[in-house]
C-alpha cells in the first residue's frame, strides 16, 4: 500500500535560508523575532547572520561543516542558526535543558565538530571540549567589524542544513542529517497548504533539541511572519499562554502532551487564547483525542487542530490530518493523515513488500524528505536507510519501525511501535537508555523499567529498583537521575523490589513486573 502525496515542484535551489534573505530584501522593517521586550527586524537579523556566517567562513568552517548550537532561546540563537546555514555548513542543537553529562554524551556521538556556539549561561554546560567554543555577545566587536552582505557561498538543496538527536532502536543517541531540499519542501508546503503569511506569527514552546522544533525556529521567517522566543529554558505553561494572550501569535507547534497542558490552563481559567489561533501542529507520541475534542468543539474556537505523523530521519512531518475531520468511534486511533507534498508512504511487510489496503505494515518514508543519514553513521540503524522499487524505479526509503494501516478513508494510522521504544511526551525513548543511566547511580544494584499507561491513557515509565542495600528514597532517585538525563527520560515512578524477576532466557521479565505490579 502507497500513499502519494502532491507532486509539487521546487526551485532550482531548494535552500532555506534563501527564502528568509528574500524576506529581508522585501521588508528589512519587518520584525523578524521577539524575545524578552527586546525585537529584531528582518535587516537587523539578516546583517547579524551574515558577519557570524564570515566569521565562519573566515575560520574555513564552511559547506560541509557542523556546528553545534548551545543556546537558550534568543534572537542569537537565529543568529547562529541562520549564520551557519549562510556559511553553507549545518547545525546540531545542544539543548541547554539537557544535564551537562546527557549533553557531553550526545558530543562524543558528532563526527568532525567545528565549533559551539554557547553564551556564559550555557558554556560550561559543554566544557571540557576540544572544539572552540565561541560566545556572540564577547565577539560582538569583532564581529561588527565584518561585512553584512552574504558571503559568496554556493549551497544546493542537497547540503546538510542540520542534524538533531534521535535515540535509534538500539538506545544510542544518533545524529541524523536533514538536506535543505527536505527541509525546503517541509516549510514550503506548510506555507502552501495552509495558507500562511507575513500575519503568521508563532510561539516557539518545545525544548530546542526535539526534531519539530526545527520547524517551529524556522517556518515564520519561511513566510516572513514574527518569531516569538519564550523567556525560559524550560516550558512554562503561564509564560506561554500570557505571550499568547499578549501578541498576535496564530501558530503554534508542539507535541500532543504540550497541547494537553495548554489547553487544561485554558480551560481552567475560561480564557480563550487558543481557540483564537490560527492553526496547532502537534504530534510526536500516541494522541489521545479525549483530552481536546471537549473544547475543540467550543463554541466560536476558529483554531484548526493538525494532527501529524514523522520522524526526525525524515524531516519532522511526513502526513498530516485535520482533527475537525474526526470522529469519535469512527476510528481504533485518530489518524494522522495523508502525506505532505513530494513524499510517500509505504506500508510493507517483513519482506518488504507492499501489504494490502487496510493490513498493518510497517511504515516506511519516500521522497524529497528523506534525509541524508546518521552523521559517522556505521551501526545497523544505517540499514534502515535503503531503497524499494517502484513501478520498475528505485526509491530512497526510510524505514521507521512503526507500525500502521490506511482506513476506508485513505488516511493514515499509526498503530504503534515494531520494536521496544517508546514515545514518552513526543521524544523517542529506549527504556534500556534510562536502565542503563539507572544502573550508574550508588546504591542500586539493577534497574528495569517498564512502560505502563496512565488513567488519562497517557504513556509512562515506571522504574524498578533492586537496591544495593537499604530502600532508596523516590526523590533522591529522581534528583540523581536529572543530573544525567533529560526530564523527558526521567520515569514518572520509581518503586523498590527485593529482586528483579528473570524470565527462562535470563533477561529481566518486565512482563512478569507489569502484570505483578501495574495491572
Amino acid at each position: 500500500m502507497i500513499l502519494q502525496g502532491k507532486r509539487v515542484p521546487l526551485p532550482p535551489a531548494p535552500v532555506v535560508h534563501h527564502r528568509f534573505e528574500a524576506h529581508a530584501a522585501a521588508t528589512p522593517h519587518a520584525v523578524a523575532v521577539c524575545h524578552a521586550g527586546q525585537q529584531l527586524t528582518y535587516g537587523q537579523l539578516d546583517a547579524r547572520a551574515n558577519r557570524f556566517a564570515h566569521f565562519l567562513t573566515a575560520r574555513g568552517h564552511g559547506r560541509g561543516a557542523t556546528v553545534g548550537v548551545c543556546l537558550d532561546y534568543s534572537p542569537d540563537m537565529l543568529v547562529a542558526i541562520l549564520g551557519t546555514l549562510k556559511a553553507g555548513a549545518a547545525y546540531v542543537p545542544l539543548d541547554p535543558s539537557y544535564p551537562a553529562e546527557r549533553l557531553r554524551l550526545l558530543l562524543g556521538q558528532v563526527p568532525d565538530l567545528a565549533l559551539i556556539v554557547a553564551s556564559s549561561a550555557t558554556a560550561g554546560l559543554v566544557e571540557p571540549v576540544t572544539v572552540e567554543v565561541v560566545d556572540l555577545q564577547r565577539l560582538s566587536e569583532h564581529l561588527e567589524g565584518l561585512p553584512a552582505t552574504g558571503p559568496d557561498v554556493l549551497v544546493t538543496g542537497d547540503d546538510v542544513c542540520y542534524a538533531v538527536f534521535t535515540s535509534g532502536s538500539t538506545g544510542t543517541p544518533k545524529v541524523t542529517a536533514v538536506r535543505h531540499e527536505g527541509w525546503f519542501n517541509l516549510l514550503n508546503w506548510l506555507t502552501l497548504e495552509y495558507g500562511l503569511h507575513a500575519g503568521s506569527h508563532n510561539l516557539v514552546v518545545s525544548a530546542f533539541g526535539f526534531d519539530l522544533s526545527q520547524r517551529s525556529l524556522m517556518l515564520p521567517l519561511f513566510c516572513g511572519a514574527t518569531q516569538y522566543l519564550m523567556a525560559s529554558r524550560n516550558f512554562d505553561p503561564s509564560m506561554a499562554y500570557r505571550m499568547l494572550i499578549q501578541h498576535d501569535i496564530r501558530v503554534v507547534n508542539c507535541a500532543s502532551s504540550t497541547l494537553y497542558v495548554l489547553v487544561d490552563w485554558e480551560t481552567a481559567r475560561g480564557g480563550d487564547a487558543l481557540t483564537r489561533l490560527d492553526y496547532m501542529l502537534f504530534g510526536g507520541e500516541p494522541l489521545h483525542a479525549g483530552r481536546l475534542l471537549d473544547w475543540a468543539r467550543r463554541e466560536g474556537n476558529t483554531c484548526t487542530l493538525l494532527h501529524q505523523y514523522g520522524v526526525a530521519e525524515c524531516t519532522d512531518v511526513a502526513t498530516s490530518f485535520d482533527l475537525a475531520d474526526y470522529r469519535p468511534g469512527d476510528h481504533d486511533i485518530p489518524p494522522v493523515g495523508r502525506p505532505a507534498h513530494n513524499t510517500a508512504i509505504h506500508l510493507l511487510d517483513e519482506r518488504m513488500r507492499e501489504v494490502a489496503a487496510g493490513e498493518y505494515g510497517e511504515i516506511c518514508i519516500s521522497g524529497t524528505s528523506v534525509g541524508a543519514g546518521y552523521l559517522g553513521g556505521t551501526g545497523p540503524e544505517s540499514a534502515r536507510f535503503t531503497t524499494v522499487e517502484v513501478d520498475g524505479e528505485p526509491r530512497r526509503l526510510y524505514r521507521t519501525g512503526d507500525r500502521g494501516r490506511v482506513n476506508e478513508e485513505g488516511d493514515l494510522v499509526v498503530a504503534g511501535r515494531m520494536d521496544a521504544q517508546v514515545k514518552v511526551r513526543g521524544m523517542r525513548i529506549d527504556p534500556a537508555d534510562v536502565e542503563r543511566a539507572l544502573g550508574r547511580l550508588a546504591g542500586i544494584r539493577q534497574a528495569a523499567v517498564v512502560v505502563d499507561r496512565t488513567a488519562a491513557g497517557e504513556t509512562e515509565l515506571v522504574a524498578f529498583i533492586e537496591p544495593a542495600g537499604d530502600d532508596l528514597a523516590e526523590n533522591d532517585v529522581r534528583t540523581r537521575l536529572l543530573q544525567a538525563l533529560p526530564r523527558n527520560m526521567v520515569p514518572a515512578r520509581f518503586l523498590n523490589i527485593p529482586r528483579i524477576p528473570l524470565s527462562p532466557h535470563g533477561k529481566a521479565d518486565r512482563a512478569a513486573l507489569s502484570a505483578e505490579f501495574l495491572d
